[in-house]
């Protein structure tokens, strides 16, 4: 089968188009013909090789962690989906190969794409959704009367975020730069900081949660934004301890992620505040919760551009410039 790999890390190297075997279907598996998949910054940065020690992937390796496409074989324990089904998904992080025409993925991973989605927008959803979910609802449990800031309103993470913590009935503020305030006021933002013109840090109190998706310094004046008692999750990073635990990482990367978030810990510590970092994982039934807010129109999906197959290098030079206004996606069929 077509699929776009990469043969070595390398920071801002070209993907390489050519073949690859068709993948293993497993017992538990379902076979998806890939219509359509999205770019994330994530698939930058393993091909730059920053997840390489805690995501140890065997080169070569296909790049692409969201998908929308039809199951064409289902392995022999798989009872909730047949040939025919339109699916989308978020693979395991083991097994992500979404730039390709074919991927065989955990049955518990998949859900049934939203009937009023088409392949593209439904691939646009998966991984933005599961972390926008994975923050607010099992990490923060915002509630309604809540008040939390998210950073990057405009971007993939942001977009869904924004409406999810709507639903749930939450004040929200975002940071976007000036072009990209009707956006995001569109999605629900009750708050939006223009940081091209102001401090959000000085703006913003007395907030309860802060998704954070950007650098070291947005992440430490977050800080001054939230409450004593109030949650700082970070989805960019420094790993935590608990994060390195549940990772199943050994000893040793163990004590190097409880050194790099040190200072951030210690100094939400000293504030009341607690630091975490939460790297999004597959779950083909809280998929199955958003697939529900889609149908009932409180999540919508939000696409900057489509690239076809045969571009996914340009897509993903377009996504790492840091100006899509939502997701990138890609038509693969």
């Amino acid at each position: 089968m077509k699929a776009f790999l990469i043969d070595r890390y390398k920071k801002g190297g070209a993907l390489r188009l050519g073949h690859s075997p068709e993948p293993q279907l497993r017992e538990n598996d379902v076979m998806v013909e890939i219509h359509a998949a999205s770019v994330n910054l994530l698939d930058a940065k393993i091909r730059d090789g920053e997840f390489k020690l805690i995501l140890p992937y065997r080169l070569p390796l296909v790049l692409g962690n969201d998908v929308a496409g039809v199951v064409v074989r289902v392995g022999a324990n798989v009872r909730q989906f047949k040939p025919g089904d339109e699916v989308y998904a978020r693979p395991g992080q083991d097994r992500i190969g979404t730039f390709a025409e074919y991927i065989a993925i955990d049955a518990a991973d998949v859900a049934l794409k939203p009937a009023k989605l088409n392949m593209e927008e439904a691939a646009s959803i998966p991984l933005v959704a599961l972390t926008a979910w994975q923050v607010l609802v099992e990490r923060a449990k915002l509630k309604k009367g809540q008040r939390i800031l998210i950073h990057a309103g405009s971007g993939g993470v942001g977009t869904v975020a924004i409406q999810l913590a709507k639903h749930l009935g939450a004040h929200v503020a975002t940071t976007t730069s000036t072009v990209n305030i009707d956006l995001v006021k569109s999605l629900g933002a009750d708050v939006v900081v223009d940081y091209k013109k102001d401090d959000f840090e000085k703006v913003l109190k007395g907030y309860d949660v802060v998704l954070n998706s950007l650098g070291k310094d947005t992440l430490e004046k977050s800080l001054a934004v939230l409450k004593p008692g109030g949650k700082l999750i970070s989805i960019s990073g420094p790993p935590d301890p608990d994060f390195a635990r549940e990772n199943g990482s050994g000893w040793l990367l163990q004590q190097v992620m409880r050194l790099l978030s040190f200072g951030i810990r210690r100094k939400a510590k000293r504030r009341g505040i607690g630091y975490s970092f939460l790297f999004m994982t597959a779950n083909g039934a809280q998929l199955g919760k958003i697939t529900s807010l889609i149908e009932a129109g409180a999540i919508r999906p939000v696409i900057d551009r489509a690239f076809q197959f045969e571009k996914t290098n340009e897509a993903l030079d377009y996504v790492e410039r840091g100006r899509a206004k939502g997701k990138v996606v890609i038509a693969v069929k």
